[in-house]
């Protein structure tokens, strides 16, 4: 039975509790979310190394790190590293994209290594399979694309995107449109180019009901692709944008009916001013299912420095209601990030979660930061330190331009708190 429909059942689920403890929540809490569809557990159940995590309403705002090879770069090797930076720093999850070398040792290798729960994109190894096997992505069968789902779900993927809502009337108006960017989802690029050249309906939309099955039997947990979130600010909630989510909504229901965990995939690019309407409008198409975020990007031209734009935005749209932030590194719109692009993007996006989580009353959220406030008050450094997210690299810069007073090197002499903190007891003393 799936965590959804152990819920439903009454059933608290040792992930169940494991997540009630790590948000410090009651499990009847958790238990009844996931019954209600509005919080969700990846835990495929050939998943055997997993720490899980709850994504969803009431709980912190969860942050995902991607990454993996192309047909330009990378191995087993530099993704582990990855992997493991990723999860040093903080990340709540991990998504394998890759689409160059053995793709499955790869991912199996991940699924091994990583206590988070691991995401993949199936379409992806479907068309480099159908290249390799057909000469062309389009060729691939229905069967191919289904039989590369189960194959990662047996193999122990907690959470899997799907590019169910790009649909041919998704199709019709985007080409009515008349969009800057088009389409810059990969996998929805995959569907749309199979629809067009087969001339029949998005195969993962027309067969649902055997994605369904595949999930439930592994408990996987779909992740509702945003095949057609704009790629720029000039394509943002366009019709097309809304056409596919007004799909997903209806995918949406279906899933829980038949007792599968499901999330919804949100836009990529979005100016400040259209942000939280594009939260309120997916949470209520899609009945309150938790919302997963590419950032996103606030700006176009931020080139270099995207996991900015993108933590800008993150922050923005956890705060107005969205669960789980996807991080964009540096390197975003350049190249396959490295390890120091994933570090960076995991910090980033972090900082964005934590800065929603406060507006938003998450417990203690808002209780790290008055403790981090009475630390540096009491110029107590090695406290600050630790309640820090980069501990060592917090003590580094500190100590890099230090006389060794009890001060940091920004006032030295004339800092305002050890002042204030002196001129009050003085003032106190004579009174």
């Amino acid at each position: 039975m799936t965590q959804l429909g152990l819920a439903r059942n009454g059933i608290i689920s040792p992930q169940m509790q494991i997540v009630a403890e790590q948000e410090k929540l009651d499990a009847e809490f958790i238990r009844r979310g996931i019954a209600e569809g509005n919080i969700v557990i990846p835990a495929n159940i050939n998943h055997k190394n997993l720490i899980p995590f709850g994504i969803g309403k009431g709980l912190r705002t969860k942050v995902n790190a991607n990454f993996g090879t192309s047909s330009d770069y990378g191995n087993t090797e530099t993704e582990l590293e990855k992997l493991g930076v990723a999860i040093d720093c903080g990340a709540d999850t991990v998504m394998d994209l890759s689409t160059g070398g053995d793709i499955a040792a790869i991912r199996r290798a991940m699924i091994k290594a990583s206590p988070v729960p691991i995401g993949t994109v199936p379409i992806y190894q479907a068309g480099i399979r159908a290249i390799e096997e057909y000469g062309a992505i389009v060729k691939m069968s229905v069967d191919d694309i289904f039989s590369v789902i189960e194959e990662h779900a047996r193999d122990g993927v907690d959470f899997i995107t799907v590019h169910c809502g790009v649909t041919r009337s998704a199709i019709a108006r985007l080409k009515e449109q008349g969009r800057v960017t088009d389409v810059v989802s990969r996998g929805g690029a995959f569907m749309i180019g199979w629809i067009l050249h087969n001339g029949q309906e998005n195969p993962l939309y027309d067969y649902y009901d055997r994605l369904l099955e595949i999930a439930r039997q592994y408990d996987v947990t779909l992740s509702l692709g945003d095949g057609m979130r704009p790629g720029c600010l000039a394509d943002a909630t366009d019709h097309a944008q809304v056409e596919e989510l007004l799909v997903l909504g209806e995918l949406v229901e279906r899933a829980w009916k038949a007792g599968v965990q499901v999330m919804v995939e949100g836009p990529g690019h979005v100016p400040l001013n259209q942000i939280e309407a594009n939260v309120k409008l997916q949470k209520a198409i899609c009945k309150g299912a938790p919302f997963y975020v590419l950032g996103p990007l606030v700006t176009d031209i931020g080139v270099g420095y995207d996991h900015i734009t993108g933590a800008i935005g993150g922050a923005i749209a956890a705060a107005a209601g969205a669960d789980f932030l996807c991080y964009v590194t540096p390197s975003e719109h350049l190249s396959l990030p490295d390890v120091e692009d994933v570090r960076q993007g995991v910090i980033a996006f972090r900082i964005a979660a934590h800065a929603a989580d406060i507006a938003k009353g998450v417990k203690d959220a808002a209780e790290w930061d008055r403790q981090m406030a009475q630390a540096r008050k009491r110029l107590d450094w090695e406290t600050q330190m630790k309640l820090s997210l980069t501990p060592e690299y917090s003590r580094e810069v500190h100590l890099k331009h230090t006389s060794g007073g009890e001060a940091c090197s920004m006032c030295g002499d004339f800092c305002a708190m050890r002042l204030v903190g002196e001129y009050l007891n003085i003032s106190a003393q004579r009174c």
